[in-house]
C-alpha cells in the first residue's frame, strides 16, 4: 500500500506505517496542482486541515482507495464523490474528544469565574472581588447539539458538576445514557442555560445558528461553539450579546478564521466580540492537545487496519 501524506503530522505516524509495512510519501508543504499531478500513483491520502478533496482531486486518484482525515470534521472531503468512487474515508473523531471536551469546560469556567478578565486586573494592579463574582455550573441544564464523539466526552465530564445534560442527534436513535437524557432540539431551546455545538459542517447545519434561532430560545442562554464556525452566524451571535439574549458565549471556532481577511461586516462583528467581557476567544484549538495530535494517528492507523484486512 502506498500513501501520500498531504499534511503535517505527528511524527509517530511513521513508525505506525513503517510496523505494518505500508510505504509514503510525505510531503507536509505540498501544493494543491502537485497533489492533483502526483495523486494516481498512490492508494491512501492523508490529510488534516490544509487541501479540500474535492472532484478534481478524487477524479485524478484512479487508485486512490482510501482518505483519512487526522481530525474529526470530514466537510474537507466531498464524500458524494467519494463514495460514488468507492473510496473509503476515515476519520479521527475518537482522537481528540477529550481534548475538546476538557477545553469547552476550561472555557465555559473561565466565562462563569471571569478567569481572563480578572487575571489582566489582577496584574494591572486592580483587586476586585466583587466585580468578578462568578456564576456556578451547578444545577445549570445544558443542550448538547450533536451527541457523537465529542459531545458525549462533554457530557461525561459535565456530569461531575451536577449539571443537567440534555442532548440532540438527528442521526442517532437510543442515544440518552448516564450523563445525558436524550431531547428534542425544541426541548433544549425551552429548558437551557448552556447551549454547546457538536455538530459536523454540512449543508443542513450551516448557519444553524441564526438570529431565528437566537430569538427562538425560550430564555436568555449562554453559547458554546466548538465545532465549526460556520454553524453560527457570526452577525447573530453579536445580535444576541448586544440584545442579552446571548448572555456570555464561549467560541473556539469562527464563521471566518482569516482574521486577516473578514469582510467589512465580519471585521464589525469581530471587533465586538473582542471587545466583550462576556465572550472567550480561542483560535480552534479545542481538540488541539500533545495527547490528542499522538492519538489521533493511533486511531487512523486502527480504522486503515481494520479495513485493510477486512
Amino acid at each position: 500500500m502506498k500513501i501520500l501524506i498531504a499534511d503535517s503530522m505527528h511524527s509517530s505516524l511513521f513508525n505506525m506505517l513503517d510496523s505494518r509495512g505500508w510505504t509514503y510519501t510525505y510531503q507536509p508543504d505540498i501544493k494543491r496542482q502537485d497533489i492533483i499531478d502526483t495523486i494516481a500513483g498512490y492508494d491512501g491520502l492523508i490529510i488534516r486541515s490544509k487541501t479540500f478533496v474535492d472532484s478534481q482531486i478524487l477524479e485524478a486518484a484512479t487508485e486512490l482507495k482510501f482518505i483519512a482525515r487526522a481530525g474529526a470534521g470530514l466537510d474537507l472531503i466531498d464524500l458524494d464523490v467519494a463514495k460514488k468512487l468507492g473510496i473509503e474515508v476515515f476519520h479521527a473523531g475518537e482522537g481528540n474528544r477529550d481534548a475538546v471536551a476538557e477545553h469547552a469546560l476550561g472555557m465555559l469556567l473561565s466565562l462563569f469565574n471571569n478567569i481572563l478578565r480578572a487575571d489582566r486586573q489582577v496584574r494591572s494592579g486592580t483587586w476586585d472581588r466583587e466585580g468578578n463574582r462568578g456564576v456556578e455550573l451547578m444545577n445549570k441544564t445544558v443542550g448538547l447539539i450533536g451527541y457523537g464523539n465529542n459531545g458525549s466526552a462533554t457530557a461525561k465530564r459535565l456530569s461531575g458538576f451536577g449539571c443537567r445534560v440534555l442532548a440532540y442527534d438527528k442521526y442517532r436513535d437510543s442515544y440518552g445514557d448516564s450523563f445525558a437524557a436524550a431531547a428534542s432540539l425544541e426541548e433544549i431551546m425551552q429548558q437551557a442555560d448552556i447551549i454547546s455545538l457538536h455538530i459536523p459542517l454540512t449543508d443542513e447545519t450551516r448557519f444553524l445558528i441564526n438570529d431565528e434561532f437566537v430569538s427562538s430560545v425560550s430564555k436568555p442562554f449562554y453559547l458554546l461553539n466548538l465545532s465549526r464556525g460556520e454553524t453560527a452566524e457570526l452577525n447573530a451571535i453579536t445580535n444576541g450579546l448586544k440584545s442579552g439574549k446571548i448572555k456570555g458565549a464561549c467560541l473556539d471556532v469562527l464563521e471566518n478564521e482569516k482574521i486577516k481577511n473578514l469582510t467589512s461586516e465580519q471585521q464589525e462583528a469581530f471587533d465586538f466580540l473582542c471587545e466583550s467581557e462576556n465572550v472567550v476567544l480561542t483560535p480552534h484549538i479545542g481538540g488541539w492537545t500533545h495527547e490528542s495530535y499522538q492519538r489521533i494517528n493511533e486511531v487512523l492507523v486502527r480504522q486503515i487496519s481494520e479495513w485493510d484486512r477486512a
